[in-house]
């Protein structure tokens, strides 16, 4: 078997590879901009991203490992081979980007990105009242890996804690309620916090529209490490400008990227990350990736089923 590696390495990383799956071909890219076509038509396997465009009809190709929580390019039919295996890497970010939820909700509700913008102006003045996260309602859109780890931080802060699936409610611990996504709008009035860490399906396209944002408690504060086509950006803007909600921490955008002069980048109370929540930033999300994939290797060596499944028609996780 051919594998090809997209994903950066670390010291260590490809000994960890190789030795999954020791009598395979390795040819390592260490980045997804570097693949050619060539690479692609080479593989059998590719652990890491992909252009999208160079998978179409390879019919060589009998699994794809993404380095990435979200798989969106890889579900319309026809992108892969009929048969394509598809496995994705959650469990690895859950920790680096619930720790920039978190980091990002307190720069809002405590007003420390205004505070940082005064301090470029040399301006020493208070902005008035901040909110606690102690005795606040989190609504958290989302409880796999990245959600259930911003859920636990929270309760642990002494957050009420509201857990939203597309099924199964059984209550985790670090949840006080579960309640399915046909109950989002009755849920809205009730959050201080809307925290989305959901994929970008069909299903959740505009999911925060005008008419559900109205929904929300005035003053409340709302987050996404999702995708941001699952907010409607002009009415956030809206809502943000009217003082409708309190303000939002976004680690993406539509259009992403944010292009230059558009209205959200001036707004005050909008904190904005660059898509980097996740990525290779924290080593330990690094190891963990890599991980996951070394896992998955010696599984398809070794003739096992592969964890992470990913189902073609719900761009979620598979049950394990």
């Amino acid at each position: 078997m051919n594998v090809l590696v997209t994903i950066p390495l670390a010291a260590g990383h490809e000994e960890i590879l190789r030795d999954a799956a020791p009598d395979y071909t390795f040819r390592l890219l260490e980045k997804e901009s570097a693949v050619t076509q060539e690479d692609v038509d080479f593989a059998d396997i590719i652990l890491g991203n992909a252009p999208p465009s160079f998978l179409k009809g390879r019919q060589k190709l009998q699994w794809l490992q993404t380095a990435s929580a979200g798989v969106e390019p890889y579900l319309p039919p026809g992108t892969l081979p009929e048969n394509t295996l598809l496995t994705n890497t959650t469990g690895a970010y859950g920790l680096a980007i619930a720790e920039h939820m978190l980091g990002m909700l307190f720069g809002v509700i405590k007003k420390l990105a205004q505070y940082r913008d005064r301090q470029h102006e040399e301006a020493w003045e208070s902005l008035g009242s901040v909110k606690s996260i102690v005795g606040s309602t989190v609504l958290v859109l989302g409880l796999g890996d990245i959600g259930g780890e911003f859920a636990k931080r929270c309760k642990a802060l002494g957050a009420y804690v509201i857990g939203m699936r597309r099924s199964n409610t059984a209550k985790p611990d670090y949840a006080d309620e579960i309640c399915l996504t046909a109950d989002l709008d009755s849920m809205l009035p009730r959050a201080d916090v809307v925290a989305i860490s959901l994929p970008g399906t069909d299903e959740t396209t505009n999911l925060i529209d005008k008419n559900r944002i109205e929904k929300m408690k005035d003053g409340a504060v709302i987050i996404n490490v999702g995708r941001g086509k699952i907010i409607d950006t002009n009415a956030l803007c809206d809502a943000l400008e009217s003082g409708k909600l309190m303000g939002a921490a976004l680690d993406v955008t539509d259009p992403e990227p944010l292009p230059k002069g558009h209205r959200l980048w001036k707004i005050p109370t909008a904190v904005i990350t660059p898509h980097i929540s996740g990525y290779y930033h924290l080593k330990y999300t690094h190891d963990k990736v890599v991980e996951i994939c070394a896992n998955n290797l010696a599984r398809f060596h070794d003739g096992k089923p592969l964890q992470n499944k990913v189902d073609f028609r719900t761009g979620y996780r598979t049950s394990q």
